[in-house]
C-alpha cells in the first residue's frame, strides 16, 4: 500500500514529463494541462490505496485513457458543430442560437462565399433535426458529452445512470446521427 507521501512524491516525479507527453500528443497546452490533471487525479481517487511498485503502469493506462477520451471527444466535437469562435452574438438582446447563427466573427482570416454559407446553415439545421430525432436518454448524455464538454462522470451523476450506460447511449446517440446524416447525402 502507497502512503499519501510516496503517492504525492510519485505524482511530483512524473508531472513534468506527462505533461510533455500530453502537450506532444494534443498540441494544445490548456487541453494538456487538463489531462495531466484528470489524470492524476484518477490515480489519486481509485488507486490511491494500491503498492506504490504499481503506480508508473497504473499511471501510464490512465493518461493514456485520458489522451484517447480527449480525442474522441474532440472528434465527435469537429464532426458535428463548427468552433464557436467562428460566429458572432447576434443582436444585443443576448439571444444566441448557435445552428441559426452562421455569420463569420469580423477578425477571421477565412472568407466563405453565400453557398458555402447556406450549405453549412442547412447542415446545422439538419443536424438539430437528428439531434432532436434521438431517443431522450441519447440525445441527454450525447448533449452533455460532446456540447457541454463534461466528462463520462458527471455526466453519469448528472443523469443518474452508470458511466456504462452514459457511454451506450453516446456511442448509440452517434451512430444514430452518423446513419441518419449520410442516409441524407451529408458528409462530415
Amino acid at each position: 500500500m502507497a502512503t499519501e507521501q510516496e503517492l504525492s512524491d510519485f505524482l511530483k516525479s512524473v508531472e513534468k514529463r506527462a505533461f510533455k507527453r500530453s502537450v506532444y500528443h494534443v498540441r494544445n497546452e490548456e487541453s494538456a494541462l487538463d489531462i495531466v490533471q484528470d489524470s492524476m487525479m484518477k490515480l489519486a481517487e481509485h488507486y490511491g490505496e494500491k503498492p506504490a511498485d504499481e503506480l508508473p503502469m497504473l499511471f501510464q493506462r490512465i493518461l493514456s485513457n485520458c489522451t484517447l477520451d480527449w480525442f474522441r471527444r474532440q472528434k465527435t466535437r469537429n464532426a458535428l458543430f463548427s468552433n464557436m469562435s467562428d460566429f458572432e452574438i447576434a443582436g444585443d438582446d443576448g439571444n444566441f442560437d448557435l445552428l441559426e447563427t452562421l455569420q463569420l466573427a469580423e477578425d477571421s482570416q477565412r472568407t466563405e462565399s453565400a453557398e458555402d454559407a447556406m450549405g453549412r446553415a442547412q447542415v446545422f439545421g439538419e443536424i438539430e433535426v437528428e439531434i432532436q430525432e434521438l431517443p431522450p436518454r441519447q440525445r441527454q448524455a450525447f448533449l452533455m458529452r460532446y456540447w457541454e464538454e463534461m466528462d463520462v462522470a458527471e455526466t453519469a451523476a448528472a443523469m443518474g445512470c452508470s458511466e456504462g450506460s452514459v457511454k451506450t447511449h453516446c456511442s448509440r446517440a452517434v451512430q444514430a446521427l452518423s446513419k441518419a446524416l449520410r442516409a441524407k447525402g451529408i458528409q462530415l
